[in-house]
């Protein structure tokens, strides 16, 4: 049966065994959902799901705590969540309660959250190792540990605690990094949002239109397709642009300022991440257009290295090396290729990397490194190619065309067996292709 997630109980009941099977019998995992955050009096930040708890119950609501129990006889997979209560649900809607949990999700067994003080103790009584995600929300942090010192009391009367305090993240951040079917039917859907959603913001573009104005272009599109902002919108103006996280989007486009937009959209809790860079009068400047392609060729080099086998960081490597030659080409950096590189004298213009994983959190769990090597790729990993170059209005040593001047083209990737998709397609990128598109 699918869920309100568009992906089945069925999928979650595989992730869970698969998580019990790795952790081993005599373990037991536990895993608290987001807490709500109050934004002011009597009013809430929209409640966004813990995402490892997502990813393996596909469960909404808050207040609620997931425990995996591998072996064990009367059922592995247990949910304490609110129940049902017409009163409550009239005013914040409807809950799936204990009995709706195990129809809907396929646990085991269910019970009510008021009861998880009385049942936890003994559910980890036995066990010899508590996997948990320590530091992440303190308050739970302290009620796991009271839970586990009403165990140690009993010792005296033949109670088992556990000895060993294991952290969560490692096996789930390497399960959640290798995207399944599923999960890349709402990735493609989200990206295909996120491309429309980039569009109508450059169709709407003309000088003297606020950011805030094309910000609520683009998140109309989100919402009239059933999505949210993964993210809060970036949308800069002129030299906005160089600052990497901008994110008041109330200035005014002049005539002849470029626009950076870094936005995507959120599908039934998957992320896509697109930054596209252009003329808000639809014509580049010969100094914006010569950047634009040092930002384009450096994409197309990292590009090229997505494929099983490379290196992740084989893809920054090659963007850092087009980007500089670049730079060098049109003078804003002197000397040699390989020096510039090596000294670092790119990151006055380059400040970040070149990607990140992106999934169910837009900066997505995974390693990067294994045992101090960056780790090759494989297929089913999802990630963003997104350089960029910014200068500074307040750089003196280059030439004033080039200031005041920041572009990033940002695309999601999926590796494949052979190569590698770009799920972020059919959106303008190129200059020339901007250009065209916005002078249809």
């Amino acid at each position: 049966m699918a869920i309100a997630t568009g992906i089945t109980a069925a999928t979650y009941q595989k992730r869970r065994r698969q998580l019990m099977r790795l952790v081993g019998d005599n373990a037991i995992l536990v895993l608290a959902s987001a807490p709500e955050r109050v934004r002011s009096r009597d009013t809430h930040h929209a409640y966004r799901q813990d995402s490892d708890l997502w990813y393996l119950t596909g469960f909404a609501e808050p207040d609620a705590v997931l425990v995996l129990v591998p072996g064990r006889k009367h059922g592995e997979a247990l949910l304490f969540c609110r129940e049902r209560d017409l009163e409550r649900e009239g005013w914040d809607g409807p809950r799936v309660g204990p009995e709706g949990a195990i129809d809907a999700l396929g646990m085991d067994d269910a019970y009510p959250i008021d009861d998880l003080d009385e049942i936890l103790p003994g559910l980890l009584e036995g066990r010899t190792r508590v996997y948990y995600h320590f530091g992440r929300d303190t308050e739970f942090d302290l009620q796991l540990i009271g839970w586990l010192n009403r165990v140690r009391a009993q010792v005296r009367v033949g109670a088992q605690p556990p000895h060993e305090f294991l952290e969560l993240g490692h096996l789930l951040d390497e399960m959640r990094l290798f995207k399944d079917a599923g999960e890349l039917k709402l990735m493609r859907r989200a990206a295909k949002i996120s491309v429309d959603a980039h569009a109508a913001a450059m169709r709407a573009a003309r000088p003297g239109i606020h950011e805030y104005a094309l910000q609520a272009e683009l998140e109309y599109v989100f919402r009239r397709h059933d999505a949210s902002p993964a993210y809060e919108s970036i949308v800069g103006a002129g030299a906005n642009a160089c600052v990497l996280h901008y994110r008041a989007n109330n200035a005014q486009a002049r005539d002849g300022d470029l626009v950076l937009i870094d936005a995507g959209a959120e599908y039934r809790g998957y992320a896509a991440d697109i930054t596209r860079t252009f003329p808000v009068n639809g014509r580049f400047t010969p100094a914006q257009r010569a950047l634009h392609e040092v930002v384009e060729s450096a994409q197309q080099a990292a590009l090229a290295q997505a494929r099983p086998g490379v290196a992740y960081e084989a893809g920054h490597n090659a963007a850092v090396e087009a980007l500089t030659e670049g730079l060098l080409r049109l003078g804003l950096l002197k000397g040699k290729l390989a020096k510039r590189i090596a000294d670092g004298s790119y990151k006055r213009f380059y400040r970040h990397k070149t990607g990140h994983w992106i999934g169910l959190d837009v900066h997505d769990v995974g390693d990067y490194r294994i045992e101090g090597e960056s780790r090759l790729l494989e297929p089913g990993m999802v990630f963003t190619i997104e350089p960029g170059l910014y200068v500074s209005t307040d750089d003196t040593t280059v030439d004033a065309k080039w200031r005041g001047i920041g572009i990033r083209t940002e695309d999601d990737v999926l590796v494949t067996k052979t190569g590698h998709e770009v799920l972020t397609t059919g959106l303008a990128r190129t200059a020339d292709e901007i250009e065209e598109f916005m002078a249809r």
